[in-house]
């Protein structure tokens, strides 16, 4: 994810923009933080808060889950398991939609639902989210093959390819090494997606997103990539370490424009639109574009797409008549689109109108469609440790279901709502009913007497201590909008957490998304509940 670029993370700095204005927020991971101990890094990286080539470095994981097939056979396996239940579904699903919402911990789901219940008045306990009211519920597994806590790339990969992958990898086994360009571009090692499968079933496609169209959630559809940090040509020469680069190695935004399954995308929308744009344009932001090899990927879009359509606000975007386009793509800010608290409304859509704009044009296609929605803010909320941005966004999310669930049919449409990752944010004490989920908890105190947030973090940016390393009062800090919840072990940034995360499912097939599987058997049961790919599915169980 990306960072604000400063030696330290002020939220406070954010929020000091009028909550009008839209602002471009720069990612969070830097490999540093992902990969293990840091070598040299370029000044770009220097002023990263967590630096990328740090992030799997020194990770190693067990030499059989370097093979593709190893995570195909176990997620054939965890089918089977669940087929020996009595079958109490027989329908097929001509369209998949796989909602995300990154970095969204089972605690951020309670402390939403609270949230939700205590704007409308209410104690807020009592409430539920729209997923949450979906039949069956299961657990997915987060590790990934090196690493015992993800990052959104390997989960991406399990999640969307159905195999897991080294920490920073997109679309490859984990026998490729990191920053290894020829491994990453062997066909061998390139694992394909659930949109190449629906793409060779005839189905329509596409990727919505609140980051980048080439940030590692969505990339996982399309890219097969070593590093996610090589969005664009640019970022291989600041992330690639000074090996041959970016002549060995495809950036991920060129991938998703030239190769399959992304040129094939009937529908792209998120932010980033300068991965695509040469640094001698400026784009519809006012910023330079940032690619350094003078192509401007977007215009070989339009010439591949003549019936596409490209926008880049909402007005735009609400506008475009689904019926008399073949192609679209929206691209709402140079990077990560804004929070929804702090958005533009006149100039960002919300992910609810994305969602609803991606159904209208998917659906044209008689087939069916698979296509991947991603709430990615409620990350960053939790990276900055403010819940009350991470909750917000949460909530949006929510609303995407519903707005999903609404335009589809429940008979041929499966809807799974999961995460990537948890975040350490937990909610505590012993609070009496209906107290403020973003306040204090008024029924207990420290030992000191001093009370203390409810929703907490393990690791960031404030822990609120005197000079004599006791905790201070925090009762008028706390009703700040800008206010940095508190955590226990000080860091420049919030970090993931290893803990299992939720799945939500609805629709044909939907009771096989339930107990405890591994991410990336994920994707297999939505392949199998559709007949699609090369697995065992609802059309060929009989025969396997």
């Amino acid at each position: 994810m990306k960072i604000f670029i400063g030696t330290i993370l002020v939220l406070s700095a954010l929020v000091a923009n009028s909550l009008s204005a839209t602002i471009d927020m720069p990612e969070i991971h830097t490999q540093s933080q992902l990969l293990g101990p840091a070598a040299s890094f370029s000044k770009t990286r220097e002023s990263n808060l967590i630096d990328p080539n740090a992030l799997g470095k020194g990770k190693t994981g067990p030499e059989e889950e370097k093979s593709a097939q190893f995570w195909y056979d176990l997620a054939e396996e965890e089918i089977l398991k669940r087929l020996e239940q009595p079958q109490i579904d027989t329908r097929k699903a001509k369209n998949i939609i796989l909602f995300l919402g990154d970095g969204m911990s089972l605690s951020t789901v309670a402390a939403a639902r609270i949230h939700k219940g205590q704007l409308k008045g209410n104690p807020g306990e009592e409430d539920g989210l729209s997923f949450e009211q979906f039949p069956y519920t299961g657990l997915s597994k987060t590790y990934c093959s090196n690493a015992q806590v993800a990052d959104s790339a390997c989960t991406a990969t399990a999640y969307l390819c159905g195999v897991k992958t080294n920490i920073v990898a997109l679309g490859i086994t984990a026998a490729v090494n990191f920053n290894n360009c020829s491994g990453s571009e062997d066909p061998a090692n390139q694992i394909p997606s659930i949109a190449t499968w629906a793409q060779a079933a005839g189905k329509g496609s596409g990727i919505v997103t609140t980051t980048t169209l080439t940030h590692a959630s969505p990339s996982g559809a399309y890219a097969h990539t070593t590093n996610r940090f090589f969005e664009s040509d640019t970022d291989i020469v600041t992330y690639g370490e000074g090996q041959n680069f970016p002549e060995s190695c495809t950036d991920i935004a060129t991938q998703l424009i030239t190769q399959a399954p992304g040129k094939n995308f009937d529908v792209m929308l998120g932010g980033g639109i300068g991965k695509f744009l040469p640094n001698t344009i400026t784009d519809p932001f006012d910023k330079k574009g940032e690619r350094s090899d003078g192509v401007n990927l977007l215009s070989r879009w339009q010439v591949q797409h003549p019936g596409g359509v490209l926008t880049y606000n909402r007005d735009q975007l609400l506008s475009v008549n689904a019926s008399k386009i073949t192609n679209l793509i929206g691209t709402f800010r140079s990077g990560v689109m804004s929070f929804h608290k702090m958005a533009d409304p006149s100039e960002e859509p919300t992910l609810t109108e994305m969602t609803r704009k991606a159904i209208e044009v998917l659906s044209k296609n008689e087939k069916g469609y698979f296509v991947f929605i991603e709430g990615g803010l409620i990350d960053y909320g939790n990276h900055f440790n403010s819940p009350r941005y991470s909750l917000d966004e949460t909530l949006e999310l929510e609303k995407a279901v519903a707005e999903a669930q609404r335009l589809t049919n429940p008979e041929d449409t499966l809807i799974v709502v999961t995460s990537d990752h948890a975040h350490p944010l937990t909610i505590a004490g012993y609070p009496g009913r209906g107290t403020p989920i973003l306040g204090l908890n008024q029924d207990d105190t420290d030992v000191n007497g001093v009370k203390y947030a409810t929703l907490n973090y393990a690791v960031g940016l404030e822990q609120y201590l005197d000079e004599q390393g006791q905790r201070i009062d925090l009762s008028e800090k706390i009703l700040e909008d800008d206010f940095i919840a508190p955590s226990y072990i000080p860091g420049k940034i919030g970090v993931h957490a290893g803990e299992d995360v939720g799945i939500f499912a609805t629709g044909p097939q939907a009771h096989l998304f339930s107990g405890v599987m591994q991410q990336s058997t994920i994707p297999h049961l939505m392949a199998y509940a559709a007949c699609i790919g090369d697995g065992i599915t609802l059309c060929n169980k009989d025969n396997k």
